[in-house]
């Protein structure tokens, strides 16, 4: 296994220009495949998340091809038709924005499919999902534990219009809904519990309309999709990643400044709105129609946030206390617990090490770093690309190691490359 070093950073400067959307991605990928027409996808990112997504539309029969620095798509113009005699097995890694649209949407094909992946993939609950699609009369098995991957799916017909669906644990559970629901004849969705994520949901709402669905809703508590074909929009720019942003925004409210182009006032990814948490915190941001600018706060200031509708970009608070006047404490991101690893319990093992007080619960971590050691110290991560990206900004308070730096790949691939360029 690889370690990264770096030395004890002083500060950022410069400008950096972000890789595409994860999510965006792999959303538009897959609409782009069941959309009459073809679709330019501009921006789009290479990672192995959607690395995943590719190959598996490949296997289900999309003809996709690059065109210099262009995805292009040839839509179906319908959910995927493939031969029920061969099971097709697709294997997702451990992709969430690949494994939960897909098994929504081959539910709804013609064919034969096993949804499988790594080892953690089997650990991620899909269970809200595919009993939901049972109640549309769709055929999906556990290969393995109820409840999770692998799955067996049989495409089928569904034989009702409404489901409920719980939204407590991944709003990626609505969202793959959403996507299926015009190539089935339109669906009502209705949530139980408190949906988590929603900014999510609003993302997915934008993609799908863009590609031609028509929705109305109720807040957050039901969601109509018309029956109806999607047509692709010809051309479509993935936006940079704001989840991605937040380590590199983060960076210049702790030590200096940084322009970041890919996003700006327009973006439609919620994590956007972590720039309001670093002024809360004491930055100062300038936004743009491309891009947003961060400077050093004057005093960094300790925070108590609920996180809930933007917990991946929660973690990048939680080295943050290292320099902030007064604790750090999240709250409501009990959906940690179900990534790519449990990411309470891997947080405060690693900042454990820093010699900080941490104390988590179920659905909190809270840090107070007023009092640490100054050792170097090596990170473990997980094969968790937010926990390798988020514990790099210790490298303001002292010289770090990085275990597996290579776990970026999922979403971030020239992350450390970025990092080292504005960062000395």
């Amino acid at each position: 296994m690889e370690t990264l070093h770096l030395n004890k950073k002083s500060k950022i400067s410069g400008s950096i220009t972000l890789p595409g959307s994860k999510s965006l991605s792999n959303r538009a990928l897959l609409l782009s495949a069941v959309a009459k027409g073809t679709t330019r996808l501009h921006n789009l990112l290479r990672s192995d998340d959607t690395a995943r997504m590719i190959d598996a539309l490949k296997a289900l029969g999309v003809k996709l091809y690059e065109d210099g620095d262009v995805m292009v798509v040839e839509g179906i113009g319908s959910a995927f038709k493939c031969s029920a005699e061969k099971r097709i097995v697709l294997d997702l890694g451990n992709a969430g924005t690949a494994m939960r649209p897909l098994c929504a949407m081959l539910s709804i094909s013609e064919g034969c499919f096993e949804l499988t992946g790594e080892v953690r993939m089997m650990e991620r609950p899909i269970g809200p999902l595919s009993e939901s699609l049972k109640t549309l009369g769709l055929s999906i098995e556990y290969l393995n534990n109820p409840g999770f991957p692998p799955l067996l799916i049989r495409g089928g017909m569904v034989n009702t219009h409404e489901v409920h669906v719980d939204g407590s644990t991944s709003s990626q559970f609505i969202s793959a809904l959403l996507m299926s629901a015009p190539l089935c004849g339109g669906l009502t969705i209705k949530v139980d519990g408190d949906l988590i994520s929603k900014p999510y949901v609003d993302l997915t709402i934008a993609l799908i309309e863009k590609f031609g669905a028509k929705v109305t809703r109720q807040g957050y508590r039901s969601f109509t999709v018309a029956a109806g074909d999607y047509v692709s929009p010809s051309d479509y720019l993935v936006e940079g990643d704001a989840s991605g942003a937040t380590y590199f925004c983060a960076a210049a409210a702790i030590a200096g400044e940084i322009t970041v182009n890919g996003i700006g006032e327009e973006s439609t990814q919620g994590d956007i709105n972590f720039l309001k948490v670093l002024e809360k915190m004491g930055a100062r941001v300038e936004r743009f129609k491309s891009c947003v600018k961060v400077y050093k706060a004057p005093e960094l200031l300790g925070i108590d946030i609920d996180m809930n509708n933007m917990p991946d970009a929660a973690m990048t608070l939680v080295p943050m206390a290292l320099y902030t006047k007064g604790k750090v404490r999240i709250t409501n991101i009990a959906s940690w617990r179900v990534k790519e690893t449990d990411r309470i319990a891997a947080m405060v093992k690693e900042m454990s090490k820093l010699g900080v007080n941490v104390n988590s619960g179920e659905d909190f971590i809270e840090i107070d770093a007023s009092v640490r050691n100054h050792d170097e110290v090596t990170f473990d991560t997980y094969n968790d690309h937010r926990m390798a990206m988020s514990m790099s900004l210790a490298a303001f308070d002292r010289d770090i190691n990085i275990n597996d730096p290579e776990c970026t790949k999922k979403t971030f691939p020239d992350y450390f490359g970025l990092f080292s360029k504005v960062c000395e």
